[in-house]
């Protein structure tokens, strides 16, 4: 098997016209600011759509039109007619927004320094490498899965090998369509998300870690005698959490409920009530009876927003105070989105994330194989592993 032959460069390196905020930006007050952005807002209309993730803080979230999870957002934004698209997320999500709105739409990131590090744990060119060992040494079809937290070249990677993108909703789906096509899966990058799911399909004595940092782990050998190979990556606000978190709330809280992301530690997953996507979060507390208490195994954020959002229900953090913000997310400051916005009333485009073309073609096909995956047969699962994506809730009229 060939291994990649599309260029590509570090993450680091990909966006070398990304900008720093500019000096006059970084000490405005909330007032000048919530009033400097609602002007341009104002002046750019329907032109621009803002995207806020689930993980956002609240400055930013208030002036989103649409707050979700990445690929949802993405798919928002590609079914407005505006021009600019302000993706307050971090650097694979603008990618994949790009990948699927239309090329006569801009996205833009407004804070350079929005880098998610589990991203950037599986680099397309280690991916290229490892892949090279791996097939040097089975005759097995091995049919490569991204997780969509991943960049745009490893997406690209995954379709180029037969692979596919894959969401936290529908990991279990696009596992069984690579089995239908392999005899193994090289699942990347996200060793967490990745052994959950072999354990929600029976197949836990079948997972081995390819750690591309050490190199006494990296035994191909080894690693093609089971079925599921794990890239060494991992999120690092899920894998914070842990089980005691759970036992702590429950003897502070009695008869509260956790729910745990599916990017956490088996021991934290195993111990909760629900398992599911930011979708399938949203949803559960939205749809929780008035008194109940429900702990967020999920970025801080999040639990704010839906304490915010839901007063009938008590949310609370699944860590307390020991949760944390996610310190990619943590980069888009409302000063950022002023200063963009303001540029693109003066019709400069400052930050724009623009995935080659050779690169957005492959990598589109991995996520439209994904959308095979869709509807699934399969939309109930144990535990509410659930396949149903929540809509973004609409904020701003």
């Amino acid at each position: 098997m060939e291994t990649a032959e599309f260029e590509t460069d570090l993450s680091l390196f990909k966006y070398d016209n990304l900008e720093q905020l500019p000096r006059e930006y970084r000490n405005l007050n909330q007032s000048e600011r919530t009033e400097r952005i609602e002007a341009a807002l104002d002046t750019l209309g329907d032109d621009v759509v803002i995207l806020g993730h689930n993980y956002q803080r609240r400055e930013i979230v208030e002036h989103a039109d649409f707050i979700g999870d990445s690929y949802g957002l993405s798919k928002e934004a590609a079914a407005t007619d505006a021009d600019y698209v302000i993706f307050g997320g971090v650097t694979f999500m603008a990618e994949s927004a790009d990948i699927i709105t239309d090329d006569s739409q801009s996205v833009i990131l407004p804070s350079m320094e929005a880098s998610c590090p589990m991203a950037g744990m599986a680099e397309a060119l280690q991916v290229d490498a490892a892949w090279a060992e791996l097939t040097a040494v089975t005759d097995d079809t091995i049919v490569p899965i991204t997780y969509m937290n991943s960049y745009a070249d490893l997406k690209a990677f995954c379709a180029e090998q037969g692979g596919l993108v894959c969401t936290s909703s529908n990991a279990a789906d696009a596992f069984e369509w690579a089995f239908d096509r392999g005899e193994k899966v090289l699942f990347l990058p996200d060793k967490y998300l990745g052994t959950n799911t072999a354990h929600e399909l029976g197949m836990s004595e079948e997972i081995v870690e390819w750690d591309p940092w050490d190199p006494e782990s990296k035994d191909a050998m080894k690693a093609v005698h089971n079925d599921i190979i794990l890239w060494e990556g991992y999120c690092q606000v899920h894998e914070r959490f842990r089980k005691h978190h759970a036992e702590e709330v429950r003897a502070t809280h009695p008869g509260a409920n956790v729910i745990a992301h599916p990017e956490c530690r088996r021991e934290v997953v195993e111990t909760a009530d629900v398992v599911g996507s930011t979708a399938t979060i949203t949803e559960t507390v939205e749809n929780a009876e008035a008194g109940e208490t429900w702990a967020i195994g999920t970025e801080i954020h999040l639990a704010n927003h839906l304490d915010r959002w839901n007063p009938e229900v008590n949310v609370i953090p699944l860590c307390g105070d020991a949760c944390m913000d996610c310190n990619a997310m943590r980069q888009i400051d409302p000063n950022y989105l002023a200063w963009v916005l303001e540029e693109l009333v003066e019709e400069r485009e400052r930050n724009v994330i623009s995935v080659d073309p050779e690169t957005k073609e492959l990598a589109a096909v991995a996520m439209d194989r994904m959308m095979e995956l869709w509807p699934c047969q399969r939309c109930i699962r144990a535990r509410y592993w659930s396949l149903v994506q929540v809509l973004p809730v609409f904020r701003r009229q």
